[in-house]
């Protein structure tokens, strides 16, 4: 199975604005803009790596996004209490999930960066 940047990017930006529109309200499109734009800050790194180091550092990025959207995603399925909800945790509750993802990536990962990096430098080779 053979991966190519638009196929990554289209099902990104397609995640981005169906969470856009799922959440039109203030900091929802906010969130959804920001993701739109790290979608494209992602394509662009990846198009424009011209070494392997920078395409494998591109994917590392790719999957840290990827693992925090599924973080995100795992804490909207959750009920959390009046205690665990507070300013502090609106304000840097984002950038708190960020860290866990780049955690995550940095500790082990989970292979997606790998899988990835394999398949775009397979795709490199083959044009």
């Amino acid at each position: 199975m053979s991966i190519s940047v638009n196929d990554i990017y289209t099902s990104m930006l397609g995640s981005s604005q169906s969470y856009q529109a799922s959440s039109l309200s203030g900091s929802g499109s906010a969130a959804g803009l920001g993701n739109l734009a790290a979608t494209t800050d992602l394509k662009n790194t990846i198009e424009n790596a011209q070494t392997d180091e920078e395409l494998m550092e591109a994917c590392k990025n790719f999957e840290q996004y990827f693992i925090e959207q599924v973080f995100k995603g795992m804490k909207a399925t959750v009920e959390s209490s009046e205690e665990e909800e507070n300013a502090y945790t609106e304000m840097f509750g984002d950038m708190l999930i960020e860290e866990y993802a780049k955690s995550a990536v940095d500790a082990q990962g989970y292979g997606v960066a790998q899988m990835l990096y394999d398949s775009m430098k397979h795709n490199k080779i083959d044009k």
